[in-house]
């Protein structure tokens, strides 16, 4: 996971690797301090490099969604989309090809 620095109020977190129960640390760590500080207008969470997946960051982007700063930098990869398809989530989340999409939301 990295964590880019901000931008007009986007924060851009970046994820890669295996995301479960386990592994969902960092990156529940990273997004708590987003919503904790005010500057931050958007979060954009770059899913591209997710290799797995399961509902623990299912969960976590819905709390995120519902916070409405979310948007997700995609395309989502096979396991991911996978996951949205299971759960009828994928319409849920707004996705955008870069973080420069993300910051004119």
């Amino acid at each position: 996971m990295e964590i880019r620095p901000d931008e007009a109020g986007v924060r851009v977190i970046v994820c890669a690797g295996e995301f479960d129960q386990e592994t969902l640390g960092p990156l529940q760590e990273a997004t708590d301090a987003a919503l904790a500080d005010r500057a931050v207008r958007r979060i954009a969470l770059d899913v591209t490099g997710v290799e797995f997946a399961d509902s623990t960051l299912l969960n976590l982007l819905l709390r995120l969604r519902r916070s409405g700063r979310l948007v997700l930098i995609g395309p989502a990869p096979h396991r991911l989309n996978r996951l949205f398809d299971l759960t009828g989530a994928g319409d849920l989340f707004q996705m955008v090809p870069s973080a420069e999409e993300a910051r004119l939301l």
